[in-house]
């Protein structure tokens, strides 16, 4: 299925840009990405391999264009996102940045969407509203920011640019403070089937598969809408340990098959300051955590599977803060999804059992099926639906 109507393409305000420079305050805003004190040895090669490759792409004409992601926000604070890349020359602004549905862009196999090099730590200026921000990316070329704006609910749009000439835009949702609910959803095996996350099958799914073959999780679209429906104005959210570099293919699979639009907060790759990669449950735990510092108002239905750890990690964060979560809602893996997920069917069921143990000790309703429409009769029957 899909959308009834598609999301209208962006206008690149280039020449509006320079004329937006001369109005608004400029602040500054800081990148999530700290420094240690003493950064991973990995990391520290890393930074000297992206600085040698950005001088030899700069050699030779390259220039850095950003790809937005879609940012969120209450109606005084905002996070925009977006990365730093290198393009060929001659390249639009909008290079990064094709329409959500031209479909044909994502017959492609994965490993190109690894292929790009980052920006670290370039320089950008933002306009939202009418204030101005100038940030810096991270080592990764990610611009992580959170701005204090003026803003009413709704969607907006943030301009950002390197210098004149080379803007792009980006939607920021502001959600209404008077809404009481909002749904944070795993994205792999829980709205995607991936069958992640066995090394070589994660290889498989990540680098060589064809991007438009990743299947929907049967029912899962259609409990998403009827929550929309249910629930009108509800915030959706998508959180996932998956890459930033697949954002435009999963962008694409959740538009393609009829999901809620909203935000996705995924991660970066690759060694970090503290090792060689980023912790997954920490990653979603940290955006948990700032979902609920950002928004006290709302409590949370957490949708996620039981594959990668969603029951740990739902478990874990309903004991400490029950006043954030409405309910839990898992997605159960089939005994061979189980089995290549984990390697054995037992390890799967200790840590679900943990995680329903902690949900219902903190008096928070616990559902889970093995698809989306299993999930469905579980919320009416618990009446976190009508």
């Amino acid at each position: 299925m899909t959308s009834e109507n598609p999301p209208r393409r962006r206008l690149r305000p280039r020449a509006a840009l320079a004329g937006r420079r001369a109005g608004g305050d400029e602040h500054r805003a800081v990148s999530s990405d700290l420094p240690s004190a003493r950064p991973h040895w990995a990391a520290r090669i890393e930074d000297v391999k992206n600085r040698l490759i950005a001088s030899g792409l700069r050699a030779v004409g390259w220039d850095v264009r950003l790809q937005p992601y879609t940012g969120y926000g209450t109606p005084s604070r905002v996070r925009v996102l977006a990365k730093a890349l290198y393009a060929p020359p001659r390249t639009p602004a909008d290079h990064h940045d094709q329409p959500v549905h031209d479909m044909r862009t994502m017959a492609v196999r994965g490993f190109r969407s690894f292929a790009s090099q980052c920006a670290p730590r370039e320089r950008v200026r933002i306009d939202v509203g009418e204030r101005s921000f100038t940030v810096r990316a991270d080592r990764a070329g990610i611009i992580d920011a959170m701005l204090d704006v003026e803003l009413t609910p709704g969607r907006h749009e943030a301009v950002l640019s390197t210098h004149a000439g080379n803007a792009i835009t980006t939607d920021v949702l502001v959600f209404d403070p008077a809404q009481r609910l909002g749904l944070v959803s795993d994205i792999d095996d829980t709205v995607v089937i991936t069958w992640l996350p066995r090394p070589l099958l994660a290889f498989w799914n990540a680098f060589v598969l064809q991007q438009s073959s990743r299947k929907v999780v049967p029912g899962m679209p259609a409990l998403y809408q009827e929550i929309a429906r249910a629930r009108p104005g509800i915030p959706f959210l998508y959180l996932s340990t998956g890459a930033w570099n697949v954002y435009p293919v999963l962008r694409r699979f959740l538009f393609k098959n009829g999901y809620p639009d909203g935000p996705m907060l995924l991660t970066d790759w690759g060694p970090t300051n503290t090792g060689f990669f980023r912790s997954g449950m920490q990653h979603k735990l940290r955006s948990l955590d700032l979902l609920r510092t950002t928004f006290p108002e709302l409590r949370w239905l957490l949708v996620g599977d039981d594959g990668q750890h969603d029951p740990e990690i739902y478990g874990g964060f309903s004991r400490e803060h029950p006043e954030a979560v409405e309910a839990v809602a898992i997605r159960q893996l089939s005994n061979a999804e189980q089995v290549l997920s984990h390697g054995a069917r037992h390890a799967e069921a200790d840590e679900r059992a943990a995680g329903r143990t902690a949900v219902e000790g903190a008096g928070i309703p616990w559902m889970e099926a093995p698809d989306g429409h299993g999930l469905l009769r579980e919320m009416r029957e618990r009446r976190v639906l009508p």
